[in-house]
């Protein structure tokens, strides 16, 4: 077995919708920006889509998030990994209302890419990894302290 496995973490796709009407200050762009250059993930692909009135949509560059005139996405403009499609982006406008916006981000999981070229290495396989929603990880230790409780 060869000795130079490439560390690649997974993958994952955030898509973010915003409704019409929605601020969007560009708040959440800093953190974003910060675990990029920490090295805790690696942008592949971001492509903004809009829903327009009529229920057509249209691909926007998703670099001025909060339409202040500045670039806060500009580092990834042409980011293109081939994993985003023309049917993701229109999934993803089927999913949001007419007026609204959406922004599809593939990012690596830098952070994992260690342990998983180590698993590798060792003749093991990452089989897949799994997403748990915040509402279900609330709910589960909802569930434990009333356990707790009844004990």
């Amino acid at each position: 077995m060869s000795t130079d496995v490439q560390e690649i973490g997974p993958v994952d796709v955030a898509v973010i919708g915003y409704p019409p009407g929605a601020p969007r200050t560009g708040e959440a762009v800093p953190i974003f920006l910060d675990l990029v250059e920490r090295g805790i993930i690696r942008v592949l692909d971001v492509v903004g889509v809009e829903k327009r009135e009529d229920g057509t949509f249209g691909t926007v560059v998703a670099e001025d998030v909060d339409g202040d005139g500045f670039p806060d996405l500009v580092a990834f403009a042409g980011a293109k990994s081939g994993l985003l499609g023309d049917d993701d982006v229109r999934t993803a406008a089927d999913e949001i209302e007419p007026g609204a916006a959406a922004v599809l981000i593939v990012y690596e999981n830098r952070w994992a890419a260690p342990f998983v070229a180590a698993v590798r290495r060792n003749g093991g396989e990452v089989l897949g990894f799994e997403r748990v929603s915040a509402a279900d990880l609330m709910d589960a230790l909802e569930r434990l302290v009333a356990e707790d409780a009844a004990v």
